[in-house]
């Protein structure tokens, strides 16, 4: 997959690809707060991605997914600000049927961009 990241002003970076914008900012004073940082993305990208594969689950299932939702935390090491711990909680309805609840952990498990956090790629940084 091939993306293009460009500056298109202030402290804005955009990524373009198959189609799609992704803007980020940085919030002031260095940047508009027009958008969300890249860090923030980045979490971002974790929780939607267990939510793909929860929902996915649903819906092979017949089960509804109104009123489930994941609430993701993340705890940092104060001293370098690096991540050491995020959190998934996937609530779910009161109805919801219990049997189906630890289906619903493994489901989110197979998201890939936390796969890929679990096994990290190697980085090759160039000037070109």
């Amino acid at each position: 997959m091939e993306m293009i990241v460009d500056f298109p002003g202030g402290a804005r970076v955009d990524a373009h690809f198959g189609g799609f914008t992704v803007p980020t900012d940085q919030p002031p004073p260095a940047g508009a707060n027009s958008a969300p940082s890249p860090f923030a993305t980045f979490l971002a990208s974790i929780g939607t991605c267990a939510g793909i594969y929860v929902l996915g689950f649903c819906q092979q299932r017949g089960l509804p997914s109104a009123g489930i939702r994941i609430v993701q935390r993340a705890e940092a090491d104060r001293a370098t600000g690096m991540v050491t711990r995020i959190t998934l909680d996937i609530e779910v309805p009161p109805d919801f049927p219990d049997k189906y609840k630890p289906a619903l952990i493994k489901a989110a498990d197979q998201c890939k961009v936390k796969k890929h956090l679990e096994h990290p790629p190697a980085f090759d940084v160039r000037v070109l």
